[in-house]
């Protein structure tokens, strides 16, 4: 094995152990064992856990990073947008389930700091700009985009976390309820929500 491909092995491991034990219940020991080299093998590469950890979270920070701002700068109408987004944060949830729980696990819901919250902040301050825009077209104080975008992020990140465990439904209705909140918020709620982009 090159020491690229020994790398890479370490960082797939290590994702691994850290979103079923978390920072702290993962060790160099455990994570050597699992690829069948020694501690020092590790150390060698990243440093010890923090460095191995911070490369396994830069990962998922930039593929969730990129999927929301992709979403978001596509095109079409705010309501399409919405739904990008959260149809985005959700097939992250969906096909990185361990990259997910390593990005929540420690940034509980409401913390101001830490590798998810400061994540959703750089998106709500992406949201934040298409807002505005919508906001001057509806003669509403632009002023007030930041807070809103905050809310709307804080709702699609949420909810992702809450489905993270509870798959009772499936990611489109989850996503269309969600937008469906959002839009037309609690005194317009539609009955039976569906997303305008879905096509099934």
């Amino acid at each position: 094995m090159t020491g690229r491909e020994r790398r890479e092995q370490l960082i797939g491991i290590g994702r691994k152990h850290f979103a079923d034990r978390g920072f702290e219940g993962a060790t160099i020991e455990e994570i050597a064992a699992s690829a069948g080299v020694s501690k020092p093998v590790v150390y060698e590469h990243f440093g010890g856990k923090e460095g191995l950890y911070a490369v396994v979270v830069d990962r998922e920070i930039e593929g969730l990073l990129n999927a929301v701002q992709g979403a978001l700068t596509s095109g079409g109408g705010s309501r399409e947008t919405i739904e990008r987004a959260a149809l985005a944060l959700l097939d992250y949830v969906e096909t990185s389930t361990d990259g997910f729980r390593i990005l929540v696990r420690d940034s509980p819901a409401g913390q101001a700091t830490g590798s998810f919250a400061s994540l959703m902040s750089d998106i709500a301050s992406q949201v934040e700009h298409i807002l505005a825009a919508e906001f001057k077209n509806h003669k509403l104080d632009p002023k007030a985009a930041p807070m809103y975008a905050q809310m709307l992020v804080g709702m699609i990140a949420l909810t992702g976390q809450w489905w993270l465990d509870s798959r009772k439904f499936k990611k489109h209705e989850v996503a269309a309820h969600v937008v469906n909140l959002a839009w037309n918020g609690l005194t317009g709620l539609e009955a039976k929500p569906t997303l305008t982009t879905d096509t099934r």
